[in-house]
């Protein structure tokens, strides 16, 4: 798949699906259930164990059913390193140009983290697809609309603090797209293994995404 039909698939989907753990026993099979739930872009990030081998098993496990990508990426090495084992998007918690830069050079989709404006142009104009509102939770839907109504033209996905009551205040303040982790992704379910509450979770946030675009 090309870099521009993996970006249309984020923005169509709109939910970006974090994936962490203390293991990654589990952690394929959470994806199979995202994706039986509707979620069909999956994040696993980087402070999972052997999260290389995970990104690797879910691309064998489910190919190009998903659109899957790593999270908290700090440097050129690690992002080179998810993209090698299988990683179609990489998000990062801050701006970090390199990184930008590397994605660039092989196609790949890069949603970097910002949080002020000055953060938030920087990373567009280094070459950011999207750019990640993060920490999402302590400006809320009000942070975001201020930030969309001068930046227009950059697309922006709220993570942290984004759930049931707050996604369709975030969609109406110009999100592209949300991040959806422990909201989304249990860790209670993880560590039980209850693969249902998974699959039931996202049905409802794909339903409130649905709902809040008018769709």
């Amino acid at each position: 798949m090309s870099r521009e039909s993996d970006l249309q698939r984020v923005l169509d989907t709109g939910i970006v699906s974090i994936i962490r753990a203390d293991s990654g026993e589990q952690l394929v099979d959470v994806a199979i259930a995202l994706y039986e739930g509707g979620i069909d872009v999956i994040e696993v990030t980087f402070t999972v164990p052997g999260v290389l081998d995970i990104i690797s098993a879910v691309r064998r496990k489910l190919g190009d059913k998903i659109l899957l990508g790593a999270g908290t990426v700090l440097d050129t090495e690690t992002a080179r390193s998810a993209i090698l084992a299988g990683a179609e998007f990489i998000v990062t918690p801050t701006v970090n140009v390199d990184v930008i830069k590397l994605c660039n050079r092989y196609s790949k989709v890069i949603m970097p983290g910002g949080f002020t404006p000055t953060e938030v142009l920087t990373a567009w104009e280094a070459g950011a697809d999207i750019v990640k509102v993060f920490p999402a939770d302590t400006g809320g839907p009000s942070h975001l609309k201020a930030i969309h109504g001068p930046l227009p033209q950059v697309r922006l996905l709220p993570t942290g603090g984004v759930d049931l009551e707050t996604l369709p205040g975030f969609i109406k303040a110009g999100a592209c797209a949300v991040g959806l982790g422990s909201a989304l992704v249990e860790k209670q379910a993880v560590v039980s293994g209850d693969m249902n509450r998974i699959r039931s979770l996202a049905e409802q946030y794909v339903a409130c995404l649905k709902k809040a675009r008018g769709q």
